[in-house]
């Protein structure tokens, strides 16, 4: 596998070896191999790791096989694919309801995951997961295009520089926007869920934007921004509060209908361009 990234214009010069370590996040071990196999270069030339790179560079990285050793991930249906932006490091889809962001067992062929990867086959190119979506949750979810940029992007998530925002329709009139701040745990007696747990949970933190109230049906339409990315957190957290979302399977005491929680909203800045990538997934809840 060769990379080749061009720096952009607000890259603040440094040497290749803070590129490598702080910027990209390359593993000591790949580290090591880059350099006594000399596989660096800068605008075409052989770099050491003490020499310099400046905005406009091209920085070109080799990597050989047992460098980031492949996946293996069975081929699924191309037509299962929605992008909403892909350049040659990451692509941002556009999940169907009712559909497994990744296979949990290796003889699964039927998720999110399977199906990016006979899309990109062509290009002999392997999807990693950035981050996760319900199975009853559509939208837009994003996914690396090699194990270079994999940590980059994670890195990203950690540091909350990836703007997620989605749509809900929860029961009841849930009159002001709030921040909830509740810690979140496994459920002792269903595993398929995750309670409140102030003691042993992880915290998590959603923003709740109110959209409107239906009044004739008592449901209101919302939006919530993740500032962490807990499993079920949207989920949990407005249950938490009285106000569960409409056709939830686990935890709205009379789902009906399709789960209505959808990921509308992706942004975030390309770590190598600088580029504000802006995903909108249509359609909308509303």
């Amino acid at each position: 596998m060769e990379l080749s990234i061009q720096l952009p214009k607000n890259f603040k010069e440094q040497t290749v070896r803070e590129l490598l370590e702080q910027e990209w996040l390359v593993p000591r071990k790949v580290r090591h191999f880059l350099r006594t196999r000399k596989n660096v270069s800068i605008n075409g030339s052989s770099a050491l790791f003490h020499f310099p790179v400046k905005n406009g560079d091209i920085v070109t990285l080799k990597f050989e096989s047992e460098d980031y050793p492949t996946p293996t991930i069975l081929l699924g249906n191309t037509a299962n694919i929605d992008v909403l932006f892909e350049d040659e490091q990451l692509i941002i889809l556009n999940k169907p309801i009712g559909m497994k962001t990744h296979p949990n067992q290796p003889d699964e062929n039927d998720t999110l995951l399977n199906h990016l990867a006979a899309y990109l086959a062509p290009k002999k190119q392997i999807p990693y997961v950035v981050h996760r979506l319900d199975k009853e949750t559509s939208g837009a979810i994003l996914f690396a295009k090699n194990p270079f940029v994999l940590p980059i992007l994670g890195r990203l998530l950690e540091s909350k520089q990836i703007y997620r925002r989605y749509q809900a329709v929860i029961s009841g009139n849930l009159a002001n926007s709030l921040t909830i701040r509740k810690k979140i745990g496994r459920d002792r007696h269903d595993r398929r869920k995750r309670v409140i747990d102030e003691q042993r949970g992880d915290l998590a933190i959603t923003h709740v934007e109110v959209d409107s109230y239906v009044k004739k049906v008592n449901l209101t339409t919302l939006y919530c921004i993740l500032e962490t990315g807990r499993t079920h957190q949207i989920r949990v957290h407005l249950a938490s509060i009285g106000h569960p979302i409409i056709g939830d399977p686990l935890y709205h005491p009379k789902p009906t209908g399709r789960l209505m929680l959808h990921a509308y909203e992706l942004h975030l800045t390309h770590p190598f361009t600088g580029e504000v990538i802006a995903a909108i997934a249509e359609p909308s809840l509303w």
